[in-house]
């Protein structure tokens, strides 16, 4: 984990999906996407993952135009090829196809130079269980704050 410097966290995806399983992918990027994602400037709160054709595409992340890009820049909304193995690929499909899961972005981040994207294999939380998240997490906090006071 030292290796990982954190580019930006999708907060909003553990409060509605339940996560079943992680996977590191590389993501096909041009030089001035690079360039805006260092600096920030991407949003992929509507993004999700989807298998086409044998190839994993992601879709819907926004990265905004590179300010010094000029007539190279990119197009901020084009779908972007996600890399990992064949079998990875084929293994996803098949659990995307059952009823409820979807591939979501999880977390953006640098390692060794490299734009890696954690992916999530999730299964869209019901209203209850987001309460149940949110009264664990209450608790969580409620228990650290005592746990400090009192040493």
């Amino acid at each position: 984990m030292a290796d990982r410097k954190s580019l930006a966290r999708n907060r909003r995806a553990f409060h509605e999906y339940h996560v079943e399983e992680k996977l590191e992918v590389g993501i096909v990027l041009q030089g001035t996407e690079v360039k805006s994602m260092r600096r920030g400037k991407f949003s992929f709160a509507d993004a999700y993952g989807r298998v086409k054709n044998g190839e994993l595409w992601l879709i819907g992340l926004h990265i905004a135009e590179y300010t010094h890009g000029n007539l190279f820049n990119h197009d901020p909304t084009r779908s972007r090829k996600l890399l990992c193995h064949a079998e990875e690929i084929d293994r996803l499909r098949r659990r995307v196809e059952e009823k409820g899961f979807t591939l979501v972005p999880l977390e953006f981040y640098l390692k060794q130079g490299l734009i890696k994207l954690e992916l999530g294999v999730c299964r869209g939380k019901k209203l209850y269980d987001k309460r149940e998240s949110l009264k664990a997490k209450d608790q969580k906090r409620e228990m650290d704050r005592a746990m400090r006071q009192g040493l």
